[in-house]
């Protein structure tokens, strides 16, 4: 058995497939864990979306599933950048995103007596994983519960720019979604940059990347979203994982198999060779 890991999709379904097939991935042998932003971008964002729960993956959610989310309820529009109009116009449109709405933030477990957990964007140094666990439980309820529309009209801002526990309603939830989904710039503080989304050196005054302060656990993180890191974490003072290579971007989807520790990688473009795709021979 494999637990595979896979990086950002963003409805890059046919390098998806390729992956499965490079790494041999059988359902009810192996595990398949996916970093979140699933849908997005990419131009086979419902076929992602059916894959990935066809083939009952763990995810958790990213900042363009919740959008999707968001847009869905009625609470955003479309941007010119989505490629999401499929996925809204699909006869199986309100399964899908019954089942997306369900998925966690957060996703732990113990490996060889190291903690270990998967997370969008990543968890900030002044967590411990308690606390994160706890958090992810606040806004996990939500999401499943009947306020779930008027959550995604609540969802979207800038502020409060970090979380603190005297945050209460909807700001706190905003707050704890921001830091599980679009974190990558923080302070010592805990308050976080929206703005840059390059690489290290893109760091404004006072920020480092979430990963380069250090913890008091020995947690490992797994992690995407943020594809200008290419999969490094350059001066990282935590165990890490970063597992968005851009493929949306014309890079590659990246694979780690926790058991081994090997990453396997497809370029953007691989297509399969069978006449049938593998979300469509899976459903």
């Amino acid at each position: 058995m494999s637990t595979y890991v896979i990086g950002d999709l963003h409805g890059c379904c046919d390098e998806f497939e390729v992956l499965l097939s490079r790494l041999d991935f059988q359902t009810g042998r192996d595990r398949l864990w996916l970093v979140g932003d699933l849908v997005n971008r990419g131009p086979r964002s419902l076929a992602c979306l059916r894959l990935a729960r066809d083939l009952d993956a763990q995810v958790v959610l990213g900042n363009h599933d919740l959008h999707l989310l968001a847009v869905a309820a009625g609470a955003q529009s479309l941007k010119r950048s989505d490629t999401l109009d499929e996925i809204l116009d699909a006869p199986d449109r309100d399964q899908l995103l019954d089942w997306l709405r369900r998925r966690p933030l957060l996703v732990c477990e113990e490996r060889s007596g190291q903690p270990l957990c998967m997370v969008h964007a990543g968890l900030p140094p002044q967590w411990s994983l308690d606390t994160a666990r706890r958090l992810a439980c606040e806004v996990e309820a939500v999401l499943r519960g009947p306020r779930w529309i008027e959550f995604m009209g609540r969802l979207y801002g800038n502020q409060p720019a970090g979380f603190d526990e005297s945050l209460t309603g909807w700001e706190r939830l905003r707050a704890i979604v921001n830091v599980f989904t679009r974190m990558r710039f923080i302070t010592e503080g805990g308050v976080l940059d929206f703005a840059a989304k390059e690489g290290l050196d893109a760091a404004p005054p006072g920020f480092m990347a979430w990963f380069q302060y250090p913890r008091e656990d020995n947690l490992r993180v797994l992690f995407g979203h943020w594809a200008a890191l290419e999969g490094a974490v350059p001066d990282a003072r935590i165990a890490c994982e970063a597992l968005d290579t851009g493929c949306v971007w014309g890079r590659s989807l990246t694979a780690l198999d926790l058991e081994s520790g090997k990453r396997i990688a497809v370029p953007t473009g691989s297509q399969g060779s069978s006449s049938t795709p593998l979300s469509e021979s899976r459903r």
